[in-house]
């Protein structure tokens, strides 16, 4: 009995120690040639304190004294992330009342903007007389330094890809609508193979599934997509193996939950990377995603993070993550 004790101990400690082995990355240590990816979102875009914040927030109403001249989802702040060292950008997408695929953020217009109403409710002609940046204050509304500098600057997905050639872009469906898939998968489908090899879509499920059933080639994502590829790489992670739901997407995965998945953090994106996966790791304040926008927010990434990172201040990360 106790030499089968002893049997049964030994195969207990070889099997902990190969799973050890197969998915530490302390020994593997980061991918060789790899660097962190660099996710702009939505450009270069004003930070703004998310404490306190909740989902009827104006966050316009609070944002940092600014640093930088710069209204997010415009074409200047695209190619201001870009100049500033950008691996991809961040755009959001809704659709018009004239079925037009407009970039902006929130789903009405009042905070950000002098008008009134969502965007699907508008033109994009009446829309494009909106100033976008009519109600960023950090003061408490006694100054508007935005304010007269977004009229007409609106943008379409269509001007955005033509404005910037060869860039890497995501798309964000804001509306989990069927509707705004449809849109966005017939202008992909009119881009050449290479073009949407660097695209990413992104958003509600019901609108993302409508682009991948589209465009398969497109990467996706959403959240049943990332629930389903993390549930089944729980239960089959530990041999190294990616399941066919992980692969060609991208997953968001929030900092502190990353310490749970098999390999983390090399291991599992240079996984995930040969799986045409991408990963991206974003910071939670309080139930609201947050970008690595600080030298303190960059401590918190794991040693050696090859994988990407989101950020709406690619200005101030890029130069301490590629000195």
């Amino acid at each position: 009995m106790r030499r089968r004790l002893l049997i049964a101990l030994a195969v207990v400690v070889l099997a902990g120690l190969a799973l050890y082995l197969g998915n530490s990355s302390t020994i593997a240590g980061p991918e060789p040639g790899q660097r962190p990816f660099l996710l702009a979102h939505r450009g270069i875009a004003q930070t703004f304190d998310l404490h306190g914040v909740a989902a009827d927030t104006c966050t316009a109403t609070r944002i940092d004294p600014p640093q930088v001249p710069y209204i997010e989802n415009t074409l200047d702040s695209l190619r201001a992330a870009f100049a500033a060292g950008a691996d991809a950008a961040e755009i959001d997408v809704q659709l018009t009342r004239d079925g037009q695929l407009a970039v902006f953020h929130d789903a009405t217009l009042q905070c950000r903007t002098d008008g009134t109403g969502t965007v699907g409710e508008h033109t994009l002609d009446e829309l494009r007389k909106l100033d976008l940046g009519y109600g960023y204050t950090a003061d408490g509304g006694r100054t508007f330094p935005l304010r007269g500098r977004g009229v007409g600057r609106l943008p379409t997905v269509p001007e955005v890809f033509a404005g910037l050639p060869g860039r890497e872009l995501k798309l964000d469906l804001k509306r989990d609508q069927a509707a705004d898939g449809e849109a966005v998968a017939a202008f992909l489908a009119t881009l050449p193979g290479e073009r949407l090899a660097q695209v990413t879509v992104t958003g509600g499920d019901r609108a993302v599934a409508v682009v991948a059933s589209r465009l398969p080639q497109v990467r996706t994502s959403s959240r049943a997509i990332i629930k389903s590829c993390l549930l089944r790489y729980a239960g089959e992670g530990w041999t190294g193996h990616v399941p066919d739901a992980c692969r060609h997407r991208e997953l968001i995965v929030p900092i502190g939950y990353g310490r749970w998945l098999w390999g983390w953090p090399n291991r599992f994106v240079a996984r995930m990377r040969e799986a045409g996966t991408r990963v991206v790791v974003v910071r939670y304040v309080g139930d609201w995603s947050a970008g690595f926008d600080t030298p303190a927010d960059l401590a918190e990434l794991p040693d050696g993070w090859t994988g990407a990172v989101w950020t709406n201040r690619v200005d101030v990360v890029a130069p301490l993550l590629r000195p």
